[in-house]
């Protein structure tokens, strides 16, 4: 187990204590809610995702978008091809190397993910409704911080 608190060595409990259950939970409720929230335009999750990152990085490969998207890269390249033939994205041959397909947003992507990003906004707003504004930013530092420290463990 990495423990770079120091102070939790003589009293961490030797059972779970159920945050990993809670964030569980809230993992599984913020994803359905969030798919209520797409369904309107028939968008998924993970296409969601893939728009977003997309519109953050401008463009980038299959792989790239698989591994930002959190998906398999098999899965992203279906989910490519279907974003594609709706029009919301464009793929074409990187000018340095032709077997490297980078893919970018269209207008119509631009246009999809800001009414998207709008309903998202709803969730989160009702994610957050309890906490005050000053709390986001400790919040925002304490699970990347739970990111790290996961992202770091051998098992």
């Amino acid at each position: 187990m990495i423990q770079k608190n120091p102070q939790f060595t003589q009293t961490w409990p030797q059972r779970p204590n159920g945050i990993a259950y809670l964030i569980g939970r809230l993992d599984h409720v913020l994803n359905r809610r969030i798919r209520d929230a797409l369904a309107p335009w028939d968008v998924t999750a993970a296409q969601y995702t893939a728009l977003s990152v997309l519109n953050s990085h401008g463009q980038l490969s299959n792989a790239q978008l698989a591994e930002r998207s959190m998906v398999s890269p098999q899965s992203a390249n279906e989910m490519v091809k279907l974003m594609e033939t709706r029009g919301w994205i464009n793929r074409e041959s990187a000018a340095s190397h032709g077997r490297i397909i980078h893919i970018r947003l269209t207008r119509k992507g631009e246009t999809l993910l800001q009414q998207c990003d709008a309903a998202v906004v709803q969730v989160e707003r009702a994610l957050l409704a309890e906490l005050d504004e000053s709390q986001f930013g400790p919040l925002h530092a304490q699970l990347r911080s739970m990111m790290r420290g996961l992202s770091g463990l051998t098992l």
